[in-house]
């Protein structure tokens, strides 16, 4: 069994044949002395599994037991905090600097030669078909995704975890995270200063997760990508079996589960700046990040509100969901210093609600004075701009 400094060693070797070795580069990049490095480059030399400066056939079935097997990407969530562009669209088919999410993930997964790629689907499935065409990707099906947490998603897999990558399949990753070879189980995380809701770790002196609380201030905090090594997975797929009977696992994030059973699944933490990986929960995230959806964020809600309210895509701001109704999704935000609600048709509405009767009746109370926020409502289409009321009963 290899340390994860003689590991780090051999994959670099192994990768970058081209370049020179530099026990310098590697003791900063460990953040070890110059001193260890040479002790276990020496002990890889005495193992056989260096030789000249090159991995040998014995390093390289050293190197095995630690090599990525796949990776499962999470697609099934409706992404309901990134209204209004998620009623139209999956987050992960947003372009972003150019590329489409998705895609540039893949990509990146693929530079690392990891091409066994399945995605779990629920909400508007049919846009990521095309994925198994492009990229080769196997495609399932998740049809409790609008019920169940991500357990859900992950019980359809358990087949598949091994040596698994666990990855969203909305973040963007400046930097290609993603490695043929991984020591051990992983959480990426990222530091947030002051308070924060995120899901907050502690760890001992080796790294290892040793709790995690929901919320929290001055803590590094879960984002990003995952990595399920064998043993972790095998413990994992065990206890997620048996706790799927319950209705409080389905309902929650695989996270929760894992806190619960923290003492007995290994995983450790990864720490990443907050330039390589971004997380975009909300629309004003992504515009900070790329200002193009301050301008024309290609959605047919965004040009409505704009031709009713005779205003700019950048004017409209502090967008937040509002509970699903039945029929429809909603949302708030703010224009020029006033309060609006968007509400969006549901799909299939049209086929039970006469969408031009409903029309026809706004106008009237609005005539008659018994609703005064009503602004316009489209008797094809079923969308509908109202002014907001706030603390509404």
């Amino acid at each position: 069994m290899l340390t994860e400094l003689q590991l780090t060693i051999l994959k670099n070797i192994l990768l970058h044949p081209e370049k020179n070795f530099s026990k310098q580069a590697m003791a900063e990049q460990m953040n070890v002395s110059i001193k260890k490095v040479e002790n276990s480059y020496s002990a890889l030399v005495s193992a056989g599994f260096l030789l000249n400066g090159s991995v040998t056939e014995a390093g390289r079935k050293a190197l095995e037991p630690y090599r990525v097997h796949n990776a499962i990407i999470m697609a099934a969530g409706m992404s309901s905090r990134f209204a209004p562009l998620s009623y139209e669209k999956l987050k992960a088919l947003l372009k972003v600097k150019g590329e489409i999410l998705i895609e540039r993930e893949i990509l990146q997964l693929h530079e690392a030669g990891i091409t066994d790629i399945t995605m779990v689907v629920g909400y508007m499935k049919e846009k990521m078909f095309y994925l198994a065409e492009k990229f080769n990707v196997k495609i399932i099906v998740n049809p409790d995704y609008y019920r169940y947490n991500n357990t859900s998603t992950l019980m359809l897999v358990t087949q598949q975890l091994t040596n698994t990558y666990i990855c969203s399949s909305d973040n963007y990753f400046t930097q290609n995270p993603f490695e043929p070879y991984v020591y051990r189980a992983y959480y990426s995380a990222m530091y947030g200063e002051g308070d924060t809701q995120e899901y907050c770790m502690q760890c001992d002196n080796n790294g290892r997760i040793t709790d995690v609380s929901i919320g929290g201030r001055d803590s590094w905090y879960m984002l990003g990508h995952v990595y399920f090594d064998k043993a972790f997975s095998q413990k994992f797929v065990k206890i997620l079996k048996k706790e799927y009977i319950n209705l409080e696992t389905k309902l929650q994030l695989w996270e929760n589960l894992y806190i619960r059973y923290i003492n007995e699944l290994a995983l450790y933490i990864r720490k990443y700046s907050s330039d390589v990986i971004k997380e975009f929960d909300t629309l004003d995230e992504l515009r900070e990040f790329d200002d193009k959806y301050l301008i024309d964020s290609e959605s047919t809600i965004f040009r409505n509100i704009c031709q009713i309210l005779n205003c700019k895509e950048e004017d409209i701001k502090d967008i937040h969901p509002i509970k699903l109704g039945l029929t429809n999704l909603s949302f708030s935000f703010l224009c020029n210093g006033e309060s609006y609600v968007y509400r969006h048709p549901g799909a299939g509405t049209a086929a039970y609600i006469n969408r031009s009767s409903e029309a026809a009746s706004m106008v009237v109370a609005k005539e008659l004075g018994l609703d005064d926020t009503f602004l316009y409502m489209d008797k094809d289409a079923g969308w509908k701009l109202s002014r907001f009321i706030e603390n509404a009963r």
